[in-house]
């Protein structure tokens, strides 16, 4: 805010559809959304990614299928008939790789498990598991590495077993017809926040290398995942 000259406000929301709202309705300038949440908001109404993070030098993650460390489950079909907890709806790493990988053997969520549930972060998906409360669940690989090397407890209680990827970082999103003097400014404070002291103590503390271009094709295979499901 103090670098563009203006004042910042934050807004948080409990699943990414209202995230997406957000940004659609103008209510928001920038928001950072998952990818299945960005394919989303491209169809809906053009959102636009405005930069990725480069993660240890990469700008992809994974989906991981995680159980409990101490269960008799090794790979997906080992979960068939057991409960299991998606993170939100418009999740690709939480939602979308697995009902993917399903659909391509012929399968469906509501068919291969017994029971489904919701838990609206990856946090909370990765605790299900640990806690018992489900036999597995699909996260975000960045989300899973991050808590084990800042808040280990209880992702050491849990394995992963299988993992689907690699897919474009989540990206940091804007809408079509924002201004395009802000549109630039936003973009050019994102690719050099490594450069900045301030900036990069924020990156450090988000185990972020750098923001970087989002390059179109980055998100083809989500693209294309996301098109599949639709229309099974």
């Amino acid at each position: 805010g103090r670098r563009l000259g203006r004042g910042v406000q934050l807004f948080q929301r409990g699943t990414y559809a209202e995230v997406n709202d957000l940004l659609k309705y103008r209510q928001i300038d920038l928001a950072f959304v998952c990818g299945g949440a960005f394919i989303a908001g491209e169809r809906e109404f053009g959102m636009q990614a405005l930069a990725v993070p480069q993660v240890r030098g990469k700008t992809e993650y994974y989906s991981y299928l995680i159980v409990n460390r101490k269960s008799r489950y090794w790979r997906l079909e080992d979960l068939r008939g057991e409960s299991f907890a998606f993170s939100d709806p418009l999740s690709n790493s939480g939602r979308l790789a697995i009902v993917y990988t399903l659909a391509r053997r012929g399968e469906a969520p509501e068919r291969f498990f017994r029971r489904t549930m919701f838990t609206y972060s990856h946090d909370n998906s990765i605790l299900a598991v640990a806690d018992g409360l489900v036999a597995g669940a699909a996260v975000d690989s960045l989300v899973y590495d991050y808590l084990r090397a800042r808040d280990p407890e209880a992702v050491s209680r849990t394995r992963v077993v299988a993992r689907w990827g690699p897919y474009g970082m989540p990206p940091v999103v804007v809408h079509p017809d924002l201004d395009p003097a802000l549109h630039s400014a936003l973009k050019g404070l994102l690719l050099s926040m490594h450069a900045e002291p301030d900036g990069k103590t924020v990156l450090e503390r988000l185990l972020i290398d750098r923001f970087v271009d989002a390059d179109p094709g980055l998100f083809q295979s989500i693209r294309q995942m996301e098109a599949r499901v639709r229309g099974r």
